[in-house]
């Protein structure tokens, strides 16, 4: 995507877990642009993306799971985010209703396809939805006083697996993740998601790092992006800033009208370290950020082979921009 449109994550030198909330469609400016005024982006990416995810569900199709309880959840998500899609892009997108059913058409894929309630789409509802937006998808239950994840079409994870994760409730799904236990962030976010009223909608950012711009990477994918990733301890600031991409999910958590479930969408974007030091703020802030980092987060974030280069790199008083005298070591 253009750096334009990239939404930068960081808002001070330093980073710890938090559940950083805020209402969804408020549009964000940065130091390049802006993003965030809609729920979901369409990009010069979207026909690309879309056929990586084909890719993968044909080679892998246990990234969509559905528990047989969440159909009717998942038929709700897919005509929201339609009805989202056609009023966003409604030069290109429109669902119409007719007779007891839809027509959906999608000049972006030439896509026009009629169907009802109960039909049986390609990948079933929640696999319609993901071939129509470029976000991961997953359907969250609330029942027994907590929230389960029980369905989802998840293509471009970032070190877990949808298959592992499905049926669990949402406090073990995030056990793996440092510190956000004993801080209380679980807890607090859980309570909050479950006081969600009906078509309430908001948003948070997520990052890490990935190298050579893989958008998968599943723990189903490890073979493919981990080598590279053991490997780069060994590159040079140059060679690493042409191979490592900022990483950054924005996440909508909304409360579905009719079923009641929370659609937690995570759409990934990607910026290169070469183009994010054409943005001087940007330069310092990440390599701040990165220097900082305690060592358990940067571990669990998969950038301890890396990190020490990287933020060398971004900081070196010769590069225009950059902090002359940069923030020490966590």
């Amino acid at each position: 995507m253009s750096i334009q449109g990239f939404p930068f994550p960081f808002r001070a030198d330093t980073f710890r877990y938090g559940t950083n909330v805020e209402r969804a469609r408020t549009p964000v400016r940065t130091e390049a642009g802006e993003w965030g005024a809609r729920i979901l982006d369409v990009d010069e990416n979207y026909r690309s993306d879309l056929a990586e995810r084909a890719r993968i569900l044909q080679a892998d199709p246990g990234r969509s799971c559905v528990l047989p309880h969440a159909v009717p959840a998942c038929w709700d998500a897919l005509l929201t985010m339609l009805r989202e899609l056609a009023s966003t892009y409604s030069d290109e997108m429109r669902l119409d209703t007719v007779g007891r059913g839809y027509r959906w058409r999608n000049a972006r894929l030439d896509a026009d396809c009629t169907f009802a309630v109960g039909d049986d789409l390609p990948g079933g509802p929640l696999g319609f939805l993901a071939s129509q937006i470029q976000d991961d998808v997953v359907v969250l239950d609330q029942r027994e006083g907590a929230l389960w994840a029980d369905a989802g079409v998840v293509t471009f994870a970032a070190g877990w697996s949808l298959g592992f994760d499905v049926g669990m409730a949402f406090s073990e799904i995030h056990g793996p993740v440092p510190r956000i236990r004993a801080d209380g962030v679980v807890s607090r976010a859980e309570r909050f998601l479950m006081r969600l009223r009906p078509n309430e909608e908001y948003r948070r950012t997520n990052w890490s790092a990935t190298l050579d711009g893989h958008l998968d990477q599943s723990t189903e994918a490890y073979e493919t992006w981990g080598p590279a990733r053991a490997a780069s301890a060994g590159f040079t600031g140059d060679e690493l800033a042409g191979r490592l991409y900022l990483r950054v999910e924005v996440q909508h958590l909304i409360r579905l009208g009719y079923s009641g479930a929370i659609l937690f969408l995570i759409r990934t974007y990607l910026c290169s370290l070469e183009e994010l030091a054409t943005v001087p703020e940007w330069r310092t802030r990440f390599g701040r950020v990165l220097r900082e980092l305690p060592e358990d987060m940067a571990s669990y974030k998969g950038l301890s082979p890396f990190r020490a280069t990287a933020a060398d790199w971004l900081l070196s008083p010769g590069r225009p921009g950059a902090a002359e005298s940069p923030a020490p070591a966590g």
